[in-house]
């Protein structure tokens, strides 16, 4: 069994992600690093984040590292802090995912997110139980940074034109959801010189209101606060803070693919070069690449595998379709505080947020998840369905995309949880959902 998914290893808290499995991931992180450097811990807002915070920092001492333990804060200040004051950090969060998961996350030392290799590694030093155990007198040193927010905010102020976005005096709708975007979205906001409304800003690991993930059905109390304030913007974040959506003047979602896409059209406007996105997002970003006459390069899905192309290829933007940004100026991961002011950046210069969604080709998609406990077997079956088809083109980089007249369906396993991700896009509404039955209808034959 794989111990690392998509975006770290995640669990329902005390059953699989347990104390000793926290306490065992960062001894064979100590043992990778040769129980040699310093290491930065932090957690997002889950009731379980001492609990396993606590047991990630004694794994690590017991391996020889340097701890420095940096409290609640969103995944991209970690990693932002980490590529400056550390060797290496972990992150104990479930991000999205529903309030009783948590897990681990894993920092390189230049503030990416661990490559593929890097947790292959790890998770062969796991599984062999072969762990470094520092002498007594060499058990590690713990300390404390409280800085570590301020630090972030001030990375962002500093990535964007400020003074253009303080002239503008935007009024901003704040929903962090409870979780660790409360200790710094709002304040960045402030610092900007918005005028700022916040609802769900307490750090509260029980999500009262809503769960982590901000899709648009829980986004309710959002929506009518900006029509009824008046509002320039509305922002809603997940769990950790990495990922971000909006809501325009008017109240209305913008769709994460758009948004994607008008950032994109924004940033090329301005300076030339590669764009990097994973299989799943939109044709959008092909039209948008065409148009400005750059190269788009395709990866699989995961924002590690993304900032790893843009790196590679000296990208000037990536992200992914679900609110996860990535600007190569600020930092290689995706963020959310980081997304939310280059969009006042790009309102600033006088524009509203549902003018800027007109500039973006016109594409429809349907997404819906599945419920599967046999991912693998039941992904073996729609490949080898998939490829009876005939007249059509076949995509394994991640999954399974299928590319028809007049539109594209892919279907792939999630890395956090039990259920496979069904995603289809035309430009024809009724094209989009046909494709989206037809990968229903292949998924459900195969489970």
């Amino acid at each position: 069994m794989a111990l690392f998914g998509t975006n770290g290893v995640r669990g329902i808290a005390n059953e699989y992600i347990t104390p000793e499995l926290a306490i065992d991931v960062a001894k064979s992180l100590g043992t990778f690093m040769g129980s040699k450097g310093t290491i930065a811990i932090g957690r997002d807002t889950r009731l379980s984040g001492d609990m396993l915070k606590s047991a990630a920092i004694a794994g690590a001492l017991s391996a020889g590292l340097t701890i420095i333990d940096v409290g609640i804060a969103p995944v991209p200040a970690v990693q932002y802090y980490v590529r400056d004051h550390a060797d290496s950090g972990i992150m104990i969060t479930a991000s999205h995912n529903p309030r009783e998961y948590n897990g681990l996350k894993l920092i390189a030392g230049d503030g990416t997110e661990f490559s593929r290799t890097g947790e292959s590694e790890v998770e062969k030093i796991y599984y062999s139980r072969k762990f470094a155990s520092a002498t007594w007198d060499r058990t590690g040193d713990l300390r404390t940074d409280n800085s570590v927010n301020e630090y972030y905010i001030q990375g962002i102020i500093n990535a964007v034109d400020s003074e253009s976005i303080r002239r503008k005096q935007f009024k901003v709708v704040v929903d962090t959801g409870c979780g660790a975007g409360s200790v710094t979205l709002p304040f960045l906001l402030q610092r900007l010189g918005c005028k700022v409304i916040t609802i769900n800003a307490q750090t509260d690991g029980t999500f009262p209101w809503r769960n982590p993930e901000p899709t648009p059905d829980v986004l309710t109390e959002l929506v009518n606060i900006v029509r009824s304030s008046g509002a320039d913007m509305g922002i809603a974040q997940d769990g950790d803070a990495d990922r971000a959506v909006f809501v325009d003047e008017k109240g209305d979602f913008i769709d994460e693919e758009v948004l994607l896409a008008m950032i994109a059209k924004y940033i090329l406007s301005r300076r030339k070069g590669v764009i990097v996105t994973p299989i799943s997002t939109s044709l959008r970003m092909v039209d948008v690449a065409a148009e400005a006459g750059v190269e788009l390069i395709w990866t699989a899905v995961g924002s590690i595998n993304v900032a790893r192309k843009m790196i590679e290829t000296g990208a000037v933007f990536g992200g992914e379709g679900n609110g996860g940004l990535i600007f190569p100026e600020h930092q290689y991961c995706r963020d959310g505080a980081m997304a939310c002011a280059k969009l006042l950046e790009v309102m600033a210069v006088g524009t509203t947020l549902s003018d800027l969604t007109k500039n973006v080709p016109v594409y429809f998609n349907a997404k819906m998840k599945v419920r599967c406990d046999d991912l693998i077997s039941t992904m073996e079956c729609v490949k080898a369905n998939v490829f009876l088809e005939k007249g059509v083109e076949v995509d394994t980089i991640d999954g399974v995309k299928v590319w028809y007249d007049e539109g594209w369906v892919l279907i792939r396993p999630s890395g956090t949880e039990p259920i496979i991700r069904i995603f289809a896009e035309s430009k024809i509404k009724s094209r989009a959902e046909e494709l989206m039955s037809r990968g229903l209808k292949l998924v459900e034959t195969c489970r």
